[in-house]
């Protein structure tokens, strides 16, 4: 190992087990006891090192602190954390307001980014919230914030409803 190589670990638990709960719960329930660590957080999670810090009604809250593993090759956070971030939230918005045997899927997402994360921006939260929610398709709207307001990204989404 060489003065400039890093090393990471990634662990993450079985996500069958939160799957399976996800059908006996509501879709707020289900997200509060993984927020409030009942169940395991998937695995996407633990990889890119995200957590659900609020849920509400409509209304659901990611955090992350930008790291160097989070990096592009051209020095700055990947886009893709931003689009994670968003996609994540606003499609658990969505689910928060769904009932127990309801599922949803992604159908579109469109994401704006507006300037770049560093591993120094510090915690941003994503925060997404529903725009409608109708039988068959809902659609959701979402920001990237830093601790200071500051907005980074923000994007739209339109689920599938199952």
């Amino acid at each position: 190992m060489n003065d400039n190589e890093r090393t990471r670990t990634v662990t993450w638990q079985d996500p069958v087990v939160s799957g399976k709960a996800a059908r006996t719960m509501s879709g707020a329930a289900f997200l509060r006891a993984i927020a409030e660590g009942k169940l395991p957080p998937p695995p996407i999670a633990n990889l890119m090192g995200f957590d659900i810090v609020e849920v509400g009604e409509g209304e659901v809250v990611f955090a992350v602190e930008p790291q160097e593993f989070h990096y592009n090759p051209i020095g700055v956070v990947h886009g893709g954390l931003a689009a994670t971030l968003l996609d994540s939230a606003m499609g658990c918005a969505v689910q928060s307001l769904l009932p127990e045997g309801r599922a949803y899927t992604t159908l579109e997402l469109k994401v704006n980014f507006i300037r770049a994360l560093r591993h120094d921006t510090g915690v941003v939260k994503a925060m997404g919230k529903v725009i409608h929610l109708g039988g068959k398709v809902a659609t959701a709207e979402g920001r990237v914030l830093d601790g200071e307001g500051k907005l980074y990204a923000h994007g739209t989404t339109t689920c599938l409803l199952l």
